[in-house]
């Protein structure tokens, strides 16, 4: 099943929100191999601080069976302002919440053992070279082609 265009959204949220230089980030990232579990974003900075993002855009997803993976030393809801107001008192203390990019709920840095640390490491980089792999064996044009072709033909244009 594809994603709706308000998952779309609120992932384009939470990853300009976020990345930055000395920032890192993965969607949909598989814990560990084989995992069961998947965090619908992880990040990882210079700082080796590691956040766990949870995108859920209904009530009904929310409360869903799915697993909600909080293995970072900062965890995050990433919701809209309608979901959050139906689903706030069922947040955890320790969680954050994002609504429309912006952080609304601060989270509370848990202790992250050392095991687990590896073990986020080697899944970012997995799920990291899983798009990588993507990429090279798409045989659609990259982005950056494309924008190149586009400032190639802008300057044929004004020559």
């Amino acid at each position: 099943m594809g994603k709706s265009e308000l998952t779309k959204k609120l992932e384009k949220d939470i990853y300009f929100a976020i990345h930055k230089q000395g920032v890192f980030c993965c969607f949909e990232v598989t814990i560990g191999w084989y995992g069961k579990e998947r965090v619908d974003m992880l990040s990882y900075d210079t700082k080796g601080i590691f956040r766990c993002f949870e995108i859920k855009s209904s009530v009904s997803d929310f409360y869903s069976k799915a697993k909600k993976t909080f293995l970072g030393h900062y965890n995050y809801f990433v919701l809209t302002k309608e979901v959050y107001d139906k689903v706030k008192e069922d947040i955890p203390s320790y969680v954050g919440v994002y609504i429309n990019g912006v952080c609304v709920k601060k989270a509370k840095k848990q202790s992250v053992d050392k095991d687990t640390i590896n073990l986020l490491k080697d899944s970012m980089i997995r799920s990291l070279s899983r798009y990588s792999d993507e990429i090279v064996k798409s045989k659609e044009d990259t982005i950056l082609r494309v924008k190149n072709r586009e400032i190639n033909y802008l300057r044929n244009e004004k020559n």
